[in-house]
């Protein structure tokens, strides 16, 4: 840097160099007795002395020093070559304005160069020193120390969220059962956006005033957590739509705590399930009402099952037309039944056990029994001779005795047999 200033010298050829140069001299002069003065503070750093540390001062200083010579140095370097390309016209606007910067410049490198006691900061000269992550700290350092909640990006359940979203907190209490949501596509990402107090709680303050009850709000959400994205105003319309079919506000309630899904369809789709069960089955409007209101999924489910089994009860059973409907208000169930297991029990009752169709509708529970109960009390009857199911003759076993009586009332009341003998002949089936 003194060489530099020397050249800076040779090269001027006038009063305005000289003045320019000799005002760099001085403030060079000014750094290196500020630097005599820093040559062996005491300062406390994170809790311990450094005294007299003449490697570090001198590293410290030395380094401060060479920012301020060479900004200084490059002004006054960018300042003459300015001036020669101008000309003497101009030296004496030019030496106000090096007075000005000078003035401007110096007290903020002056300040920036000590602080407070003519100390220098390690922290404030030297980046690297940064505190030690094996430091010790003060227990009250270490409290107010925020650690951010570590909620993962991605995740295949929703347990690594409860904790963190107030919705899925307050679902869990409900009795939600959210492993069987997370199965579900997108259901998971659909319940984390939803807010409870503008989202969820309206649904379920609308569905308790309908009359469903507490206790149903986890097994609805469980099975239809899409209500809780519908809005408002469609949810009532189809309340009000129901009411006007002459379904009572139990009967309503009671349908949307079985059937969850039946209020997310619209009211034409609604309209279209009544009218279908009317005309294919020739109901009145208060016997429609009466098997929906029984099993109110009929109004929620594909219609193609349905369809069928009324098929495969006129064609491959035989059943008449006022048969199959004495059948269905008799038991709703057996609209939406499996095939198999409808067209296999039918055929244990007409085939093996010969009772015929007229004696069928009669008890149509027995076609929503099950087939291996039916076969076991079936064969122990006809076993002990007593397997009598035509009314005209005696010792005459009614269809719903045999398949809705527990098996001890069974055996004392029908078999005339103990339950140990029932038992012992289940065993060489």
């Amino acid at each position: 840097m003194a060489s530099t200033c020397a050249q800076l010298c040779l090269r001027g050829t006038g009063p305005l160099y000289s003045k320019t140069v000799s005002s760099t001299w001085q403030y060079y002069t000014r750094v290196q007795q500020r630097i005599k003065v820093t040559r062996a503070p005491t300062k406390v750093i994170s809790g311990s002395s450094i005294r007299g540390n003449h490697t570090t001062a001198t590293t410290l200083t030395r380094l401060r020093w060479k920012q301020q010579i060479c900004f200084y140095s490059d002004s006054a370097a960018k300042y003459l070559t300015t001036e020669a390309k101008e000309g003497t016209n101009t030296q004496e606007l030019s030496r106000t304005n090096v007075g000005a910067h000078k003035t401007s410049l110096l007290p903020t490198r002056d300040a920036a160069l000590t602080t407070e006691n003519n100390h220098i900061s390690l922290a404030d000269l030297d980046p690297v020193a940064q505190p030690s992550a094996l430091e010790e700290i003060s227990d009250e350092e270490a409290i107010s120390i925020s650690v951010p909640s570590a909620i993962p990006p991605v995740s295949t359940t929703l347990r690594d969220y409860v904790d963190k979203s107030e919705t899925l907190s307050k679902l869990v209490q409900l009795g939600v059962n959210l492993w069987k949501l997370e199965q579900r596509p997108n259901v998971g990402s659909m319940l984390l956006r939803l807010n409870f107090n503008t989202d969820v709680a309206p649904r379920l303050l609308f569905l308790k005033d309908i009359g469903v009850e507490d206790s149903r709000f986890g097994y609805i959400i469980s099975h239809n957590p899409f209500i809780l994205t519908e809005s408002l105003e469609n949810l009532q319309a189809r309340v009000n739509y129901l009411k006007s079919k002459n379904f009572s506000s139990e009967t309503v309630a009671s349908m949307v705590s079985r059937a969850p899904y039946l209020l997310n369809f619209s009211v034409k789709r609604l309209d279209n399930r009544l009218g279908f069960y009317q005309q294919q089955l020739n109901l009145s409007a208060n016997n429609t009402r009466n098997i929906v209101a029984r099993l109110p999924r009929l109004l929620c489910g594909s219609l193609e099952p349905v369809k069928e089994n009324l098929k495969v009860c006129e064609i491959e059973l035989g059943f008449k037309r006022n048969e199959i409907q004495h059948i269905v208000l008799a038991v709703p169930k057996l609209l939406t039944a499996n095939k198999r297991k409808l067209t296999e029990i039918f055929d244990f009752i007409h085939n093996t056990m010969k009772v015929p169709h007229h004696l069928i509708t009669k008890f149509p529970q027995v076609l929503n029994s099950k087939h291996l109960r039916l076969r076991e009390r079936h064969l122990f009857l006809e076993y002990l001779g007593k397997a009598q199911y035509d009314p005209t003759l005696p010792n005459y076993i009614t269809l719903d005795r045999l398949v809705s009586l527990p098996d001890e009332t069974f055996c004392t009341e029908l078999a005339l047999a103990t339950l140990e003998d029932f038992y012992l002949f289940q065993k060489t089936l």
